[in-house]
């Protein structure tokens, strides 16, 4: 028998029995969704193969370091699967969140040659907790990659609490046609040995191509291993869809149904002066075109139609606020108007929505840098026209569920689960706008950019207000590719690539320097390295370009 990582030591608490496990239903009942389409339907068709997803499951084994028995990792496998329908891999997650994960399972839809599935010929033990002192292994970890006929990938894992191979039955490998590569994502479990040199380690996993493009469909599995270098090729695959029409894509009035369930509330910060407005009040309350090389600005039609369309951004046009007395009223927004603009796309390779939601205020306002205790605020840092953020809600095409809200900040974002949201009123979740700069964040508070270990940063300010935007009704669907030309007008100023503020320059670096020379010595070296971290638009002024310029528009969120 080949061992991909013969641990023969194990120094780590073990609790064979199964932990008692918490889980998480959303707040409110999931309503019936408008008929049409494959959406809601419990089953996506990939080509040739449907899947269903397996959220029930059996506990298998479980690793923790810690004594708190909500520490560590834990292996399930999946059970209730129907008939006819193979299970691709076993299931593991942190112990510390609720079991609310999946496996798909799936079955060939057509009678091709060579079979959509096929068992696997062997398995090859990639690792066991065995430490050699005991003859008695049950109730130690076995992992196991199923080894495929040629031609056929494994999807995922099997895991035993015996040193005996699994049945050949209890899995199947994919046609490496109907797969699509798959990367290890974010760890779960590291496991040391005083006789090996690596650690064996456990990855969640997701598809290498992802977007609204990608068709790598994630089965739910993890990745394991000793010896796996970041950029290698993973030895298991995910699988891909096949069929062009997505039918498990909602259509029109499920998109309208599922806004109206799960728009959540923007609570923009008690002092925010900077707020949204639509982009119609924008133009029409003075804002101008300019051209390179011509001083004088052009008004802007209300519906953007004098906007130059199409191309990139060739820093040939940009947009400014009004040059008259109504300026600052301008810069302040209007909330009154203020709407989401709603982008809807395929994830995960059709078997999930990407609702994403884009707010415009015209004004981004200056940072106030933290340093320790000292809060010093900035006349212009961190200040320019034109600002465009968003979060993402992902549904999964199953069940219509809401799986979990991206939250844009800045130059990144993160991911938060459903089950970690703030809920406002049935499963509306809350979001919060950071101060001036408008990030988002699922909870009030003040968040550092920079060192939050150190207390050195920008402030993120959130807190509830009476300003707040429900996107459940404000809000308008701009773009949906995946429905066909005609069934989503795109408006005239989405096609605008090009910045929505004017590129100014001026010596903030300088202001910086003065506070780092006002620091005690022992803290300059410290403050200086913040500083040369903080992103590069609090150096200058420069209007963002809009959606469609974002990576996030075809690609998937940054995580």
């Amino acid at each position: 028998m080949m061992f991909d990582c013969p641990c023969f030591y194990w120094k780590r608490i073990v609790d064979f029995s199964p932990l008692e496990l918490r889980t998480f239903s959303l707040p409110a009942p999931i309503p019936q969704w408008p008929p049409g389409g494959g959406f809601s339907s419990g089953r996506i068709n990939l080509g040739e193969l449907e899947v269903i997803k397996i959220s029930n499951f059996e506990f298998l084994w479980s690793t923790n370091e810690s004594s708190d028995p909500h520490e560590g990792v834990s292996f399930y496998k999946p059970v209730g699967i129907p008939n006819g329908f193979y299970c691709l891999s076993h299931y593991c997650q942190s112990n510390n969140e609720p079991l609310r994960g999946y496996v798909l399972v799936a079955r060939p839809v057509t009678s091709s040659e060579p079979a959509p599935l096929q068992k696997p010929l062997d398995y090859r033990l990639i690792w066991s907790s065995d430490d050699g002192d005991v003859e008695n292994h049950e109730g130690l970890g076995f992992f196991w990659l199923p080894q495929p006929p040629e031609g056929y990938k494994p999807t995922g894992y099997l895991v035993t609490n015996t040193s005996e191979k699994p049945d050949l039955d209890e899995v199947r490998c994919v046609r490496a046609d109907l797969s699509d590569e798959c990367q290890a994502y974010r760890i779960l479990s590291t496991t040391r040995s005083k006789y090996l040199k690596f650690p064996f380690r456990v990855w969640s996993t997701r598809p290498s191509h992802r977007g609204m493009h990608g068709r790598g469909v994630h089965v739910g599995s993890f990745y394991c291993s000793c010896y796996w270098n970041s950029g290698e090729e993973l030895c298991i695959a995910c699988l891909k869809n096949l069929d062009p029409s997505l039918h498990a894509m909602p259509n029109l009035n499920q998109i309208h149904a599922i806004i109206n369930h799960y728009g959540p509330t923007i609570f923009f910060h008690p002092s925010e002066i900077y707020l949204p407005s639509s982009v119609s009040w924008f133009f029409k309350n003075g804002a101008l075109l300019y051209r390179a090389g011509n001083p004088v600005g052009e008004p802007i039609d209300t519906n953007g139609s004098n906007l130059p369309a199409g191309g990139g951004n060739d820093r040939q046009f940009w947009v400014d606020l009004p040059n008259d007395d109504r300026r600052e009223k301008v810069k302040q927004g209007n909330l009154e108007s203020a709407k989401l603009y709603v982008h809807v796309k395929p994830a995960v390779g059709g078997t999930f929505t990407d609702i994403v939601m884009w707010v415009f205020c015209p004004f981004n306002g200056p940072g106030t840098i933290k340093i320790g205790v000292m809060n010093l605020s900035l006349s212009k840092i961190g200040e320019h026209v034109g600002d465009w953020e968003h979060f993402t809600l992902r549904v999964c095409n199953f069940t219509g569920e809401l799986w979990g809200i991206y939250f844009s900040q800045h130059s990144g974002g993160v991911w938060v689960e459903a089950d970690d949201l703030e809920y406002i009123e049935g499963n509306k979740a809350v979001i919060y706008s950071s101060r001036n700069g408008h990030a988002s964040y699922s909870r009030a508070g003040t968040y550092i950019q920079g060192s939050a270990k150190l207390g050195l940063g920008v402030r993120n300010d959130c807190a509830r207000s009476n300003k707040f935007i429900d996107s459940s009704q404000d809000y308008e669907i701009v773009a949906a590719q995946y429905l066909g030309n005609g069934n989503v007008p795109e408006p005239n100023w989405l096609q605008f690539m090009r910045e929505w503020g004017p590129k100014i320059v001026y010596d903030s670096r300088n202001d910086l320097n003065k506070i780092i020379n006002y620091m005690p010595l022992r803290f300059r070296s410290s403050v200086e390295g913040v500083f040369n971290k903080l992103p590069v638009e609090l150096y200058g002024e420069e209007g963002p370009t809009g959606p469609k310029e974002k990576n996030n528009w075809v690609g998937d969120e940054r995580s």
